[in-house]
């Protein structure tokens, strides 16, 4: 073994893996009712939090959970359960309520550190663990009371599994039990599901493809190869896998969904599907262009966005003998694009779940590669053209996550220009084939060279934590405080934002959505006299973009009067309001004092 294979030693491992985790839940849990960023926004819409957490807190406060006709429990039963935990344990908070998403983040930390350990060597486990540890949109995400986290936590613990797996087939209904608590946490997990019974169907059709007698002769290189052979057992964990994704989705429905069939239905289907996205072909074409554009997630993560691109590419081209967890990588990206481009892309946290996948491969790249293509290498020019489209659409969104910077926030420039960039890229590379691939196939660099490049990419994270720790803000924190100073224990209020002004009072929220909760009753409800919403930097701004429902309800009582307003952080201004408005009027800010 020469020096640059050299393995760290397992005590060494832990000891470095154990000052991963402590670092990972200090930059999650250090100033736990500071504001997410809203000066250099990373996509957190906070007053979010109360909305999604609404049934766990009714539980805990008022013994029911459902007290309205808002009830996320349908669409994330187990984000409800384990915000009900923290909320009967610690009480009902600001800080509780991000407690879930933080301990998640950190677990998700140890697994994928762990995970990548175990299939790349240690080296390329303490960078994946470094450098997600400390991802500054990963960080944030993982701060706020929101499904993101412990979604992709249950991700990164399903393929974390499935790696086990391999070795020991009984993780196999491990990774389906945590694809399905995904998936169960955040309906867009679907995705994660099919991905995982995708690679699992994949593994049996090699194996089989690699039978004597098979399509592949045992002495093809194929086979010769293969992850799953005729010199290899049956593959049990991948068939232990998707009968158990069958068997535990099968109780899952039985025991959720069937019970609950219209309310289930209501919330993942009309709600969120037909509601929402445009399937035209044209909505289409916008999403496809603007998949790199529209966010900032992929440019403050632009190192593992390119690295792990790239490497997903060495993994495609060597698909047949690839291992299955870094199928399941390649698939997890590729199936999660699909369904965002097919569903939304408008919102930032849909992106969030990429993170864990692109560090994985960038950690195999840096410290078990150690070169950019593994693989690609001799790989001929008509197999390569197969591959095109996909060539071109990752250089375009790794093109447009950088060029964006030039024209912020403009859709059609930045499209035009990381177009004709990804073009002309493409061309360049398939003219030269098979220069620049053998090159990027062979040059190898030092292992001490992946890992201080690693750090260097983990340093410029903390960096961007350090810039929003010394401004951060207390303006959401405190406006939920005062409230509770104003009103009462078990004050009903009307609005969106009552939910995310909640978790520091008792009041108790009446949403208020477009077409669902609450809305049919919304200008009827005598009996809730108080609304809370923005006034800045405009009215009912929590409310969709041309669908103003909070401004349905002050219609309808005209004689409203503000009584109170509070400072909260929402926007880049950082003079946002929020004004708590008697429907009914007639009183001063100093009689309601009173």
């Amino acid at each position: 073994m020469t020096r640059e294979d050299k393995e760290i030693a397992r005590g060494s491992f832990r000891l470095w893996l154990l000052a991963l985790i402590l670092a990972a839940a200090a930059v999650r849990g250090v100033y736990p009712a500071a504001d997410p960023p809203w000066t250099t926004t990373v996509g957190v819409v906070w007053h979010d939090e109360g909305a999604w957490v609404h049934n766990a807190r009714n539980k805990v406060l008022f013994g029911a959970w459902t007290q309205d006709a808002w009830n996320p429990m349908y669409i994330a039963p187990v984000f409800t359960a384990l915000q009900y935990a923290a909320f009967e344990v610690f009480g009902v908070g600001v800080r509780q309520a991000r407690l879930v998403s933080a301990l998640c983040g950190v677990a998700s930390v140890w697994l994928l550190a762990a995970g990548v350990a175990r299939i790349a060597g240690r080296r390329s486990g303490l960078i994946a663990g470094g450098l997600l540890a400390t991802n500054y949109v990963y960080v944030m995400w993982n701060r706020a009371a929101l499904m993101e986290g412990p979604m992709v936590a249950f991700m990164a613990a399903s393929w974390y599994c499935y790696v086990r797996a391999r070795s020991r087939p009984g993780w196999g209904v491990g990774a389906a039990a945590c694809a399905l608590l995904a998936f169960f946490t955040k309906a867009s997990a679907a995705f994660f599901v099919v991905t995982l019974a995708m690679e699992a169907s994949l593994t049996l059709w090699l194996w089989h493809r690699g039978r004597p007698g098979g399509a592949d002769s045992a002495d093809s290189p194929s086979a010769a190869t293969a992850t799953s052979g005729p010199e290899l057992p049956y593959p049990r964990f991948a068939w232990l896998t998707l009968a158990s994704l069958g068997l535990l989705g099968l109780l899952a429905v039985l025991v959720f969904v069937v019970p609950n069939w219209t309310d289930y239905r209501f919330y993942n289907w009309q709600m969120s599907v037909t509601r929402k996205p445009s399937y035209t072909v044209r909505a289409l074409v916008d999403r496809v262009t603007w998949f790199p554009i529209l966010h900032d997630l992929f440019t403050r993560s632009w190192f593992v966005l390119v690295v792990g691109l790239t490497a997903a590419l060495g993994v495609l081209a060597r698909w047949r003998t690839a291992l299955p967890a870094e199928r399941l990588l390649l698939l997890w990206l590729g199936l999660g694009a699909m369904e965002l481009i097919l569903h939304d892309v408008g919102n930032e946290r849909r992106f969030v779940f990429f993170i864990p996948a692109l560090v994985a491969l960038t950690a195999i790249a840096l410290g078990r590669d150690r070169v950019l293509l593994h693989g690609v290498d001799g790989v001929p020019l008509r197999r390569a053209l197969l591959a095109a489209p996909v060539v071109f659409y990752l250089t375009y969104v790794v093109v447009g996550a950088l060029v964006r910077v030039a024209f912020l926030y403009e859709v059609r420039p930045n499209v035009r220009l990381a177009a004709a960039i990804a073009v002309v890229f493409t061309a360049a590379v398939y003219a030269t084939w098979p220069r620049v691939p053998a090159a990027l196939s062979r040059s190898r660099w030092t292992t001490a060279g992946g890992g201080a490049v690693a750090a260097l990419v983990a340093a410029g994270q903390l960096v961007q934590f350090g810039q929003w720790a010394s401004a951060r803000s207390y303006k959401n924190f405190a406006a939920s405080q005062e409230i509770g100073r104003a009103l009462p224990h078990g004050t009903l209020v009307h609005g969106k934002l009552a939910n995310g002004l909640s978790l520091e009072n008792g009041i108790r929220p009446v949403f208020v959505g477009r077409g669902f909760g609450n809305y049919e009753d919304r200008q009827t409800r005598d009996d809730v006299r108080y609304i809370l919403t923005y006034v800045s930097p405009s009215l009912g701004y929590e409310s969709q973009a041309g669908n103003p429902v909070i401004q349905d309800v002050l219609n309808a009582y005209p004689k409203h009067t503000i009584i109170m307003t509070f400072d909260v952080a929402e926007t880049a201004t950082g003079r946002d309001r929020a004004a708590l408005i008697d429907k009914f009027g007639g009183g001063s800010r100093q009689e309601f004092q009173r």
